[in-house]
């Protein structure tokens, strides 16, 4: 017998990976042993892999692997996030080059649209996972915008507000002036600029002195 001078990882990992897929080595169903689940922090269905997502995963691989082998019942749940506001970035552009404008077409059509190139590309992450040989129960697969899990995130936001611990405040917040919508910390792209110190001086109740703060966004202080 021959023995191949290189490692030839295109053919083996492939031929490794579907025998373990068809031998259904890594689907999961609730039995006497002891579980072991991990919920993969599901990646935006708008992008592909990046070396963040390639550390996350391999090391939830390990976890779940070694899971296994102690004699656990391990499952894996692998899925995607709808991302939705890089999601309509994505689909406007898309719009855009095909000559339809946004403000054209009603919720319906838009979000019609927006399933389409979820449709079209959401899979591809799924199957970058799969390349890096990842032991998810591919059966689970969920989306973030499935409807028993989008009901189950609006039960459980409603519970909260009922019960007092979530609530709508006035806060200073990042705004995309194009899609008309706020943006965490993460989506904004940060600047640096000379501007100008504003010191505003409050005055201490009876009594003649003042306490000078130092600020660049005074109207944070006002």
């Amino acid at each position: 017998m021959s023995i191949v001078k290189n490692f030839d990882a295109k053919t083996l990992e492939s031929k490794w990976y579907k025998f373990w897929i068809e031998n259904k080595y890594f689907q999961s169903s609730p039995n006497n042993k002891e579980p072991y689940t991990i919920v993969i922090p599901p990646p935006n269905v708008t992008g592909i892999l990046h070396m963040g997502h390639m550390l996350n995963n391999t090391i939830q691989d390990i976890l779940v692997r070694k899971a296994r082998l102690q004699g656990f019942n391990a499952c894996w749940v692998p899925g995607t996030d709808h991302a939705s506001i890089a999601t309509e970035a994505k689909v406007v552009e898309k719009l855009k080059q095909d000559g339809i404008d946004k403000n054209d077409l009603t919720r319906e059509e838009f979000l019609g649209h927006a399933w389409d190139w979820t449709n079209k590309h959401g899979g591809l992450i799924l199957e970058q996972l799969k390349k890096l040989g990842c032991s998810c129960d591919w059966d689970r697969t969920k989306f973030t915008l499935d409807k028993e899990m989008s009901e189950s995130v609006i039960k459980v936001f409603v519970d909260l507000f009922e019960k007092d611990l979530i609530y709508k405040g006035f806060r200073m917040v990042n705004w995309d002036p194009q899609a008309k919508t706020t943006l965490s910390n993460e989506e904004v792209i940060y600047e640096e600029e000379q501007s100008k110190i504003f010191y505003i001086k409050y005055k201490i109740s009876d009594s003649h002195e003042y306490i000078s703060v130092a600020t660049t966004r005074p109207e944070t202080l006002l």
